[in-house]
């Protein structure tokens, strides 16, 4: 048996497979299998994905017809042999040495799951952005306020742990990985974070604005989940999730109307929480104010951490 699989939710993503998977077989470890599982795509992801799999006999492909990624990275993690599961999304790209810097970091047995720093670029090899990595393992309360994990193709785990956790919520199209999240850590599990790059993210602000609605409506899945575990959410963690979503409007590129609405409501909840520390507040208001008028190498500066 492999010692990681990794979980691939494929949907008419035939422009970026090839570089995604391209990037997975660039690991300096090979001791992985891929389930890629195909979302009922109309493109030539299906097509693509047969002839990955009969180049590579640790590639397989599984069908999960419309029923979202969530249910797609279910299906994936009953089908996996590894030890430890990884996800990656089929427009993400891993950095080489990820998974050999997850297996000695996984030598520690107290250690249920991981995760590294993102970058996020929109041409390849130039991040306009990168995020940040927590110094404690993650916790619900840190969890109310951002997401340092950023994106699922970020987080690596053990089977048995994920197993326990009963996986994402298929009912959830928005905000499905934090949920999940805090029910990893308030079920008691150790998620720890490692300050090296694991992930080039593929940005894609185009669809910024109605996500931003969707995700507003799924907090209140987030919050109740946090409230399970007896943890009351507060108008400091709201405020600091309105700057996380500011800063991602910001690392995206969609300046104006959105990032403003995004800090004046954290403004709203707590001016001290949204703008400390300065260096991520202050900076945040001042950007979503300002951002359209400065010059683009000065907006990446600003926005880059």
């Amino acid at each position: 048996m492999p010692e990681f699989t990794i979980i691939m939710p494929c949907f008419n993503a035939a422009k970026t497979l090839n570089e995604s998977i391209g990037a997975l077989l660039s690991q300096t470890i090979r001791d992985w299998e891929l389930i890629c599982i195909d979302d009922g795509s109309t493109d030539d992801t299906p097509k693509l994905l047969k002839g990955w799999e009969d180049a590579d006999p640790r590639i397989k492909m599984l069908r999960n017809i419309g029923k979202g990624p969530s249910t797609a990275r279910n299906m994936g993690a009953h089908h996996a042999t590894g030890e430890i599961l990884c996800f990656c999304d089929a427009d993400d790209l891993w950095v080489p040495s990820k998974l050999e810097t997850l297996h000695r970091a996984f030598l520690d047995d107290s250690t249920d799951g991981l995760f590294g720093r993102v970058a996020f670029f929109r041409r390849r090899g130039k991040a306009d952005a990168h995020s940040t990595v927590p110094k404690a393992p993650l916790s619900v309360p840190l969890l109310l306020g951002e997401n340092p994990v950023c994106t699922t193709s970020n987080i690596s785990l053990r089977r048995k742990v994920f197993l326990q956790s009963g996986g994402f919520d298929s009912n959830m199209v928005h905000n499905e990985d934090l949920e999940w999240l805090i029910r990893l850590v308030g079920s008691g599990a150790s998620i720890n974070g490692l300050d090296q790059l694991h992930v080039w993210y593929r940005t894609n602000p185009q669809g910024l604005s109605s996500d931003l609605v969707a995700m507003s409506r799924s907090r209140q899945r987030v919050l109740a989940t946090a409230r399970s575990f007896g943890f009351q959410p507060d108008r400091r963690a709201e405020a600091i999730y309105m700057r996380y979503l500011a800063r991602r409007a910001l690392r995206l590129g969609h300046y104006g109307s959105s990032a403003i609405y995004l800090t004046f409501s954290g403004l709203m909840q707590s001016p001290r929480a949204f703008l400390f520390p300065l260096r991520r507040g202050l900076l945040t208001a001042i950007g979503s104010l300002c951002a359209p008028l400065l010059p683009k190498s000065l907006r990446r500066s600003l926005f880059n951490r």
